[in-house]
């Protein structure tokens, strides 16, 4: 059943109002017809489970059949924070990660990172709705404004459990979250650019809590290793085990 992302929903006589680019991608892309079946979510847990009453590019309708909760969610709240990266690498963190679970994604710059600034966060943004949407979860993780690397300990909250990844001299995961026991609710990642890391970022981490991990001894690309870690952290304490 298809499945559309309102992030604020208004009522009317238990029905949705779907304009804009959303009626356009249900009625060109999706072919939505009067008296389909669609899913609508709010990105706060809260689905809802309609009918197509009106179905044109300008405006769909949808009367409400059902509200139901659907938390597909991961037990464990990741947080990645990638150092940018250049092209359609940042893409495809945002969509594998997204999948994979994530509920925040913060873009830093750091002292090897090929590429500076960035106009690409309302794309982003819009890659996470996709992938929600696509993986039929009933979250959207926040993409972060840019920020430097140092900017993002003394502006963000502070963690308590989390790992920045580096492929020199970094412990074995196994080593690594033998630490975490019980498993945290919660976990910060740090992947660097394509340069990776500098010795002094990584020493900045550990200052602020975070322990230094491995991938193991192949050298991977920037977005491989994105990928790998929330994997990873998704399979030894999240809900993939």
């Amino acid at each position: 059943m298809p499945r559309i992302y309102l992030p604020v929903i208004h009522l009317s006589d238990n029905q949705i109002s779907i304009t804009g680019e959303k009626s356009r991608y249900l009625t060109s892309v999706l072919r939505c017809r009067k008296g389909d079946d669609l899913i609508v979510f709010d990105g706060e847990g809260n689905c809802f489970r309609t009918s197509l009453i009106k179905s044109e590019k300008k405006e769909v309708v949808v009367e409400i059949i059902g509200k139901f909760p659907c938390n597909p969610e991961s037990s464990l709240d990741i947080t990645l924070v990638q150092g940018l990266l250049k092209g359609e690498k940042m893409d495809m963190v945002v969509q594998k990660t997204t999948e994979l679970g994530v509920k925040a994604i913060f873009p830093v710059i750091t002292e090897r990172s090929q590429l500076r600034e960035t106009r690409k966060i309302a794309r982003w943004r819009k890659i996470a709705e996709e992938a929600s949407r696509q993986s039929g979860r009933s979250v959207v993780p926040a993409v972060h404004e840019q920020v430097d690397f140092e900017k993002f300990f003394c502006e963000s909250p502070a963690t308590e459990h989390g790992a920045i990844f580096y492929e020199e001299g970094g412990m074995t995961l196994s080593n690594a979250f033998s630490n975490f026991i019980p498993r945290p609710s919660s976990f910060t990642i740090l992947v660097g650019p394509e340069g990776g890391f500098t010795r002094a970022e990584v020493n900045l981490a550990i200052g602020k809590g975070l322990i230094a991990a491995s991938l193991g001894r192949r050298i991977l690309r920037a977005e491989t290793a994105a990928i790998s870690a929330v994997t990873l952290v998704q399979f030894l304490l999240g809900d993939m085990d």
